[in-house]
């Protein structure tokens, strides 16, 4: 009933529970002076959302609690703390800021369920990039389509993924994607299977060779409250 009557209220309290940490406190909680299909939150307000995500758990003293424990179809177990987290984080920011990637500007990512895809994913929200996840088993053409739509300059995937005991060609979609007339400036790949892939040297970039001696820290970059954080495709159905 108090939420009803008093929303600012309520939504003030899922702030604080969700320990989400601004930069510069907000003004105004909620406005919908231009209607309630428009409302906008948090205005005035700036923030990372990635501090909040691992900078606040490594300040209240979870920085060595397990962020990240992950199992793949081959009984592979790899786990990260959440102060690796933010280095492997930062790391890609890093590299990403390198290439050009600047605020505000999409980055397709185009990779299976492995945790290289969370790090690419807050490394984005790091520099203020807009992530464009993409399922790994689209087409060339659902992957063109996304990228041509959001003017990505940079897209992220890996040599081969792995799925149902059978190996996806993930960097030769892309390569297929990226085709025609598209706004691919760089392909950032993971090695995940070590199998030969064509490789454009001029654009493609490994991971590994793209974050290899680069900072363990990068600061966030502080956004407007109502800046994009991701775009995500439906897919029709």
């Amino acid at each position: 009933r108090r939420a009803n009557e008093e929303p600012d209220w309520f939504w003030s309290r899922i702030i604080d529970h969700a320990g989400i940490r601004f930069s510069k406190p907000h003004t105004v909680l909620r406005d919908i002076s231009d209607g309630p299909e428009s409302i906008k939150w948090a205005v005035g307000g700036t923030l990372n959302l990635t501090e909040t995500c691992l900078d606040a758990r490594i300040a209240q003293g979870l920085g060595e609690k397990i962020a990240i424990d992950w199992v793949g179809e081959d009984g592979r177990r790899r786990r990260w703390t959440y102060s690796e987290l933010a280095a492997e984080a930062s790391r890609v920011a890093s590299a990403l800021a390198v290439r050009g990637v600047r605020p505000g500007q999409a980055v397709g990512i185009y990779m299976p369920m492995i945790p290289e895809a969370a790090f690419a994913m807050l490394a984005c929200a790091r520099i203020g990039a807009i992530h464009s996840v993409v399922f790994g088993g689209f087409s060339a053409e659902a992957l063109r389509d996304r990228i041509r739509d959001c003017d990505a300059e940079v897209v992220i995937t890996q040599d081969e993924g792995m799925r149902g005991g059978k190996t996806i060609p993930l960097k030769a979609t892309t390569d297929e994607a990226c085709q025609g007339s598209t706004s691919i400036k760089k392909v950032l790949v993971y090695q995940r299977t070590g199998a030969e892939v064509d490789w454009n040297a001029s654009r493609d970039v490994w991971w590994h060779e793209a974050i290899d001696g680069i900072s363990e820290e990068h600061e966030g970059v502080e956004v407007d409250a109502g800046h994009p954080l991701f775009i995500l495709y439906t897919s029709g159905s």
